[in-house]
């Protein structure tokens, strides 16, 4: 069953130079960004997007970052909470999915205002 937060979807905010946010979209943002500042997390969400069909099982990320599947399982709950990926749990073994809307909302929140 895939599971995942629409944190970054809900938040279809205008871009954060065309004026202040209110407090849940800033909320929401920050909450992304917290699950990004982490440069393994940064890395797994790129060796997803760069599977086949934007879809990695966890056992095939393990190796490459070099953890314990406990500690990169938990970094896959960082950023299936902050909604930037889905699992999906097959016999034994989760796979993730990258959510490109997400990942648009973040770039246009970045991008400035034209």
């Amino acid at each position: 069953m895939a599971t995942s937060l629409p944190i970054v979807e809900s938040v279809c905010c205008a871009p954060l130079t065309e004026g202040a946010l209110e407090p849940d979209e800033a909320e929401h943002l920050a909450r992304v960004f917290k699950a990004l500042g982490d440069p393994t997390r940064v890395r797994l969400l790129s060796m997803i997007a760069a599977h086949p069909g934007q879809e990695a099982c966890v056992c095939d990320l393990i190796e490459p970052v070099g953890l314990s599947q406990p500690t990169v399982s938990h970094h896959m709950k960082q950023l299936v909470d902050a909604g930037l990926v889905t699992r999906e749990q097959r016999g034994r073994w989760a796979y993730y999915r990258v959510v490109e809307s997400a990942l648009d909302a973040l770039s246009s929140a970045l991008r400035p205002a034209t």
